[in-house]
C-alpha cells in the first residue's frame, strides 16, 4: 500500500511539473526573447520535457511536450502573447519542439519499463535463490512455510495467505505449477484481470506426494504476471521439498 501511495504521489508531482514547468520556463525567457535565438529557447524547453519524462511517467512527459509547444508559441513567437505564429521558421521550430518532445517522452517511458522489468527479474532470481538455500541448508519446515506465506502475499498482492494440510473437496480456483490459473477445465493467465474468486489455492507437492495447499485471498482486479505465477509455483515446490525431508518436518 505504501509503495502504491508513493507511486501515486510521484505521478501527481510529475503531472503538475509537466503542466506548470513549461509555463514558468517560457515566462522566464520572456525578458531575453529579443536577444535569445528562438531555437535556443526551444532547446531549453526540450530539456524541461526530458526532465519531466525521466522523473515521471509517459502521461506527464506528453503533457510537458504539449505544454512546452503551447507556451513557446504564446510567450516566445511573434505576435507575442497570442497563439498565432506569423513566420514559417517559427512554426517549424515549434513543430520540431513538439515532435522531439514526444519522441523523447516515448523513449524515456520504454527505457524506464525495461529497467523496471530487469529489476523485477532480479528480485525473482534472489527470491528463488533464498528458498533453494533454505531448503538445502535444512531450515525447519515450519519456518519455510511461514516465509513462503509471507512472500506469496507480497508477490501476488494477496489480502491473506495461509497453509492448510487438508485439501479442498470442491474445485476452487488454482494456480497450476506451470504458471497459469485453472478453474475446472479452463486455463488462463492473470495478467489483466487478476486472480478470480474469493479463494485461490496453490498445491504443495514434491515428487508426486501432496503435503497440503496454500489458500490465498486475492485482491480483486490486481493483475498478476505469468512470471509471478511461475515464481509462486516454484516456492510451493520448495515448501514441498522442506516438508518431505524428515529432518526438517519434525
Amino acid at each position: 500500500m505504501k509503495r502504491w501511495s508513493q507511486a501515486l504521489d510521484k505521478g501527481w508531482i510529475a503531472t503538475l511539473c509537466g503542466l506548470l514547468l513549461p509555463i514558468a520556463v517560457s515566462a522566464a525567457l520572456v525578458p531575453f526573447r529579443s536577444d535569445f535565438a528562438l531555437p535556443a529557447s526551444a532547446l531549453v524547453l526540450v530539456l524541461v520535457v526530458v526532465a519531466v519524462g525521466s522523473f515521471g511517467n509517459r502521461f506527464a512527459g506528453l503533457l510537458a511536450a504539449l505544454s512546452s509547444a503551447a507556451w513557446f508559441d504564446f510567450f516566445l513567437t511573434k505576435p507575442y502573447e497570442t497563439f498565432n505564429i506569423t513566420y514559417r521558421p517559427d512554426l517549424q521550430t515549434e513543430i520540431s519542439l513538439l515532435v522531439v518532445g514526444l519522441a523523447i517522452t516515448e523513449i524515456a517511458a520504454r527505457s524506464r519499463g525495461h529497467r523496471e522489468d530487469a529489476s523485477e527479474e532480479a528480485k525473482y532470481v534472489a527470491l528463488i535463490h533464498d528458498f533453494t538455500g533454505m531448503v538445502a541448508s535444512g531450515e525447519p519446515a515450519e519456518f519455510v512455510v511461514a516465509r513462503a506465506a509471507a512472500e506469496l502475499t507480497t508477490l501476488l498482492g494477496l489480502k491473506d495467505c495461509r497453509f492448510e494440510t487438508e485439501m479442498s473437496e470442491g474445485h476452487p480456483t488454482r494456480i497450476e505449477h506451470f504458471g497459469v490459473v485453472a478453474l475446472g477445465g479452463l486455463r488462463w493467465g492473470a495478467q489483466v484481470t487478476g486472480l478470480p474468486g474469493r479463494e485461490v489455492e496453490l498445491i504443495v507437492r514434491y515428487r508426486g506426494e501432496t503435503f497440503g495447499r496454500f489458500v490465498m485471498a486475492p485482491t480483486p482486479g490486481a493483475p498478476v504476471s505469468s512470471d509471478r505465477l511461475l515464481v509462486a509455483a516454484f516456492i510451493a515446490d520448495q515448501v514441498g521439498a522442506a516438508l518431505a525431508d524428515p529432518k526438517t518436518s519434525t
